[in-house]
């Protein structure tokens, strides 16, 4: 094309070019001044370096054809994230969180008011499910307060009752590094929530800050298994006789990968982590696709019981639905069984992961307003709906988002994501190489070293103040004074959204 760059006669020119310049300095050097030797070694080593890309290393084409210059494709294809994030991605395209929704999040933490100017950036083009406001507001005093207690179904002595509709979800020490895991509880016992803590065998830096916990159970077992990856009930009892430890979730699977374990990248691996979950230094750890006790609808309902009567504390699971078929047969399984957890975690495929394989990440899983109806509604369905809870997680970092979740059909939210931009996450998605830019998803104490316990536990608890201060004003808007009220009828569903049509599929399920 006419103008276009000739780049392969341009590196050809600077193959030339480069041990030229190293020539006439070398000379410039010898008989002009003794300084221009500084620029003779540069060029010397860019020399070294250009002949080694073209005639040594054998793994980049582009390098043996094009040399130093191809370089440069690598080095500006490695910040292209960077450069389009700082200066050219616009407001609303980024992902997984574009700017509006991060700033947001940010102006929260801190304890600043997130009011916006002059008009909202998002579309009104019946593309987007929109929440319905009341011609009779109801005034915020006459809301009754939140309040979920958890066992209550089964008339359990240690039951667990949450005040806020927010809970911190699944992160253990391992995806996250020790100061992140203390700010993360320490803030959230500061704002009086609970905080799951991931799979990541004995939480002690979790159970360090004395915030009430929520202990994960993922198919590996950390802290709780046998040498053969089974259970070990003593272990277990034993932990949940933990003051800190309020109920326990059974992993079952995760919305960024379902029908996979978890995964811990080599690199994060310290000798501490390597103890705690009773792993070997060195080599990824992938955790089993299931739970060795879960192998049919029957074992696993089956499960669920064995750990309730172990902990003595509420007991829930926590998947990502594929199949709604495949929910339907478990529900009418515990119901045969006479057995039901306490909880029902939904997990949409939109949810994160500190690493995950990207055809799961990106391929598998129900997203979670779709899955959330559907769970809700063959839980009524069966007459079983006031058996168990239902906590809803998968991008849930904003007020209006999480309100859509309980109006179809969740009792409570979990965030992990939300909190970690509460801690400062900027988004980099460098959560499985252990170089966390701001200190959270690794273990490298010189990243670490700028993650301040004190400050960043008090932007959590900030960013908590901040939900519950809308979702009160959102609830008054739409003239509700019970959470337990929030239906599906709050929501404006266009037909042209995507979740107008998931709805209508599913309505017309013989499943559903």
């Amino acid at each position: 094309m006419a103008g276009s760059v000739d780049l392969h006669k341009i590196s050809r020119f600077a193959n030339l070019a480069i041990p030229s310049m190293a020539v006439l300095f070398f000379l410039g050097g010898h008989y002009l001044s003794f300084y221009f030797h500084f620029l003779t070694v540069t060029f010397l080593l860019l020399t070294l370096v250009n002949l080694f890309y073209l005639f040594i290393q054998k793994k980049h084409t582009l390098l043996r054809n094009f040399g130093i210059l191809g370089q440069a494709r690598y080095i500006i294809e490695s910040i292209g994230p960077e450069m389009r994030q700082y200066l050219f991605a616009n407001d609303t395209e980024e992902r997984p969180f574009n700017r509006i929704e991060r700033s947001e999040i940010y102006r929260k933490s801190k304890g600043i008011d997130a009011a916006s100017a002059f008009g909202s950036q998002l579309n009104f083009d019946n593309a987007e499910v929109k929440i319905r406001h009341s011609m009779y507001p109801v005034d915020k005093a006459d809301i009754k307060p939140y309040s979920l207690t958890f066992g209550e179904e089964r008339g359990l002595e240690n039951s667990y009752t949450i005040t806020k509709p927010y809970m911190v979800s699944a992160m253990s020490y391992g995806a996250l590094g020790e100061k992140a895991v203390r700010a993360l509880s320490r803030g959230a016992r500061m704002a009086g929530i609970a905080m799951n803590t991931g799979e990541g065998g004995t939480p002690k830096y979790h159970m360090a800050e004395g915030g009430e916990l929520i202990f994960q159970m993922g198919t590996a077992k950390f802290g709780v298994r046998n040498d053969d990856g089974s259970l070990n009930d003593d272990k277990l009892r034993k932990l949940c006789a933990e003051p800190t430890i309020k109920m326990v979730e059974i992993k079952l699977s995760q919305g960024a990968k379902p029908g996979k374990g978890g995964l811990l990248p080599k690199e994060k691996i310290t000798k501490e982590i390597s103890e705690l979950r009773g792993v070997p230094m060195g080599k990824d750890v992938v955790s089993p696709a299931h739970h060795i006790e879960c192998v049919c609808k029957k074992t696993t309902v089956a499960f669920i019981k064995r750990v309730q009567d172990i902990a003595m504390i509420p007991v829930g699971i926590k998947l990502c639905i594929g199949k709604t078929s495949d929910f339907l047969e478990m529900v009418l399984e515990m119901k045969a069984q006479n057995i039901f957890p306490d909880f029902i975690a939904v997990d949409g495929a939109e949810g994160g992961t500190g690493a995950a394989p990207k055809a799961f990440m990106d391929g598998y899983g129900m997203p979670l307003l779709p899955a959330l109806y559907s769970v809700n509604k063959i839980l009524v369905r069966e007459g079983v709906r006031d058996k168990t809870k239902i906590i809803a997680a998968g991008k849930l970092i904003n007020s209006s988002r999480q309100f859509i979740a309980l109006a179809l059909g969740a009792d409570a939210i979990y965030s992990a994501r939300g909190f970690m931009l509460s801690l400062g996450c900027i988004q980099a998605m460098l959560c499985g190489n252990n170089t966390c830019p701001v200190g959270i998803t690794t273990h490298d104490p010189s990243l670490q070293k700028g993650l301040i316990v004190e400050e960043k536990a008090k932007r959590i608890a900030n960013y908590v103040h901040g939900l519950e201060h809308d979702f009160y004003e959102m609830l008054a808007a739409s003239g509700i004074r019970d959470t337990k009220d929030i239906k599906i009828d709050q929501l404006y569903i266009p037909e042209d959204t995507a979740l107008a049509g998931q709805i209508k599929a599913l309505l017309n399920n013989p499943n559903l």
